[in-house]
């Protein structure tokens, strides 16, 4: 699946990776989805939380060289 939009936030520590994903999360549709990269090994616990507490799906995610998560905007 090809996300409408994709956040790069390799290199940011925690907060910062679910911070970005939230402001450009405000800019999209219901439905629409985002691919977040990010390095911090917290992303893993923190963007599961935020969509969880937000009301957003968390598509997928991978834990790879890199993290990667597509969440689609609730």
């Amino acid at each position: 699946m090809e996300p409408d939009i994709e956040i790069d936030a390799i290199g940011l520590l925690c907060p910062l990776p679910v911070l970005r994903l939230r402001k450009r999360l405000q800019a999209l549709q219901p439905g629409q989805t985002a691919r977040l990269l990010a390095s911090d090994r917290m992303a893993l616990i923190d963007v599961p939380h935020f969509c969880a507490e937000e009301g957003h799906t968390l598509l997928a995610s991978t834990d790879a060289d890199r993290l990667s998560f597509l969440v689609q905007k609730g």
